[in-house]
């Protein structure tokens, strides 16, 4: 009897000494996983591979790591690749964050219903938190679609989800331009400069927005009003460029 307890207890510690090195695994994984994620978010595209693939090897199929991969390769510029990875972790687990970074590569490939689909998968899971980007993600392929009025719907659903958000207004104000509504496109980028009088992006969309309707001289007004406020050296230097392409 006592020989059987002897082994059940050397089976005991066995087991323990496994789950010890398996959770120091998972542990040294989701570690190089957040690394890789952070160097992503900073553009450091080698690091992240190196990171991410340390991850991928120390806990092989974990779909959150093969989705920061798919990403990582899709910034590399090999789409294929993004694709595969994106399809391969959406088989590993189903994630609303899985569908959407997969919608985004399928406009980015002018693969639009494909798209809209992704992103509706998203959508359908109501604790996703990011909602608003899977809006502005199927509003960007309904409006390469051609349907408009969806697009607009998602777009203004999408600054529901994110009041602060800048981005939804912005592309509502694209699909106004694109409908041949340049009046309430140009409204909503004035209303936007009025909140982010430094931000290059809605300068950028009023300026093209005012030289498509002819008025050089208020496009020429809102950029030097941008570079004196601007504080970085490459904002100044955008807006002497554009002042540069223009006649006075």
């Amino acid at each position: 009897m006592r020989r059987w307890v002897a082994v059940f207890a050397l089976l005991m510690m066995g087991g323990c000494a496994t789950t010890d090195a398996l959770s120091q695994r998972e542990r040294q994984a989701e570690l190089h996983y957040r690394l890789g994620v952070d160097a992503l978010n900073k553009g450091m595209l080698p690091k992240a591979f190196d990171e991410l693939m340390r991850a991928d090897k120390l806990q092989p199929n974990r779909a959150e790591v093969v989705d920061a991969l798919a990403y990582a390769w899709r910034l590399r510029g090999d789409l294929d690749k993004a694709e595969a990875l994106y399809r391969k972790a959406l088989r590993l687990r189903d994630r609303p964050e899985t569908h959407n970074n997969y919608a985004n590569l399928l406009l980015a490939m002018k693969r639009y219903q494909e798209a809209a689909a992704q992103a509706k998968l998203a959508l359908d899971d109501p604790r996703y938190r990011n909602q608003h980007l899977a809006l502005m993600n199927h509003g960007d392929a309904m409006l390469a679609l051609g349907r408009y009025a969806e697009a607009l719907k998602d777009y203004r659903l999408a600054e529901q989800f994110r009041p602060d958000a800048i981005e939804p207004i912005l592309k509502e104000a694209h699909a106004y331009a694109l409908m041949q509504r340049p009046y309430y496109a140009r409204a909503l980028l004035e209303s936007l400069l009025r909140r982010a009088p430094t931000n290059r992006s809605v300068v950028a969309a009023l300026v093209e927005l005012l030289r498509a309707q002819g008025d050089v001289g208020m496009a020429r007004a809102h950029l030097l009003r941008y570079r004196e406020l601007a504080h970085d050296p490459l904002d100044r230097a955008w807006a002497d460029d554009q002042l540069g392409q223009m006649k006075p």
